[in-house]
């Protein structure tokens, strides 16, 4: 896997409670993407490199949001989705991303909807331009204990299970603590891939356990397929989702009609289609962002 290039510029937030650590790839004028990476309490490299890609045509904007990564924070105080959403129409305007297009993955997903949702309710402004969903995280509670339930039985699957058990009776800890925890990370994710031996092409990432659960439970028993939801969402939007993923293909096929989107299914893909099926995953994002073009 080719190393993550700096960034052509970064910074913190300076009009947000928390600082917040953004970075920017890309040429300079180029349609701006403001990307969301997924969590919550994890932080934007995991996208890295593979998101890219598609910094040959647009400047891709991507921030740490709170609590994770260098956005973190001594502030005990519980980070819920409302805190994110303020904190992202915040970002959007101290960095002036005009139009907004927003690109959201997995929880980034979610949070692009709950965005979205709150500025058709003129809660919070601008209104995005579009929306690229990569497979969000489940728009209702229901279909999160579906994912949840999956994810539990592939993590405790006979191969998975075989795997970590190897590697607890190796040698590799103490001969190779880099390598020790570089499997004991793609362990921990396989089963979110259709392949599991492509785990080793992600970058590793830690989740703040403490934000992730604050924000989980500030949703509650949420349904964004209930009525005034995202049914109030006017705007071109394209989600797309591996045919493999954990989270039901279900829950991004109601999404999309909810939103009256394109739905386009991975094939070869879990969760990681960027891993995974970067061409088929990329060739759908451009052909919906020159068709979605402004100006």
């Amino acid at each position: 896997m080719p190393p993550i290039p700096p960034p052509r510029t970064s910074g913190y937030t300076e009009t947000t409670d928390v600082p917040l650590y953004w970075a920017v790839y890309g040429s300079r004028g180029a349609p701006t993407l403001l990307v969301l990476h997924g969590g919550p309490g994890a932080h934007h490299d995991y996208l890295l490199p593979q998101m890219l890609a598609l910094a040959d045509e647009y400047e891709l904007l991507f921030y740490d949001q709170r609590g994770g990564g260098r956005s973190k924070t001594d502030d005990r105080a519980p980070i819920t989705w409302e805190t994110h959403v303020n904190d992202l129409a915040l970002v959007v305007a101290e960095l002036e991303v005009d139009p907004l297009s927003l690109v959201g993955y997995s929880w980034g997903g979610l949070l692009a909807l709950l965005y979205s949702i709150e500025a058709a309710a003129g809660r919070v402004a601008p209104m995005p331009d579009r929306l690229v969903l990569i497979d969000p995280a489940p728009v209702t509670r229901a279909y999160r204990a579906e994912f949840e339930s999956e994810f539990a039985r592939r993590q405790s699957g006979a191969d998975v299970t075989r795997l970590r058990t190897e590697l607890a009776a190796s040698d590799l800890r103490e001969r190779d603590p880099d390598a020790y925890r570089q499997r004991a990370f793609e362990l921990s994710v396989a089963g979110y891939f259709a392949d599991p031996a492509a785990t080793h092409n992600l970058t590793p990432f830690r989740v703040t356990g403490r934000v992730q659960q604050s924000v989980w439970d500030s949703l509650g028993d949420y349904n964004l397929l209930k009525p005034g939801a995202l049914d109030t969402v006017k705007l071109p939007a394209l989600v797309l989702h591996g045919r493999q993923d954990p989270i039901p293909l279900a829950s991004s096929t109601a999404a999309a009609a909810a939103l009256g989107a394109r739905l386009v299914p991975i094939d070869g893909a879990g969760h990681v289609p960027y891993v995974e099926q970067p061409a088929a995953l990329f060739a759908a994002i451009r052909e919906f962002l020159d068709a979605t073009a402004s100006g």
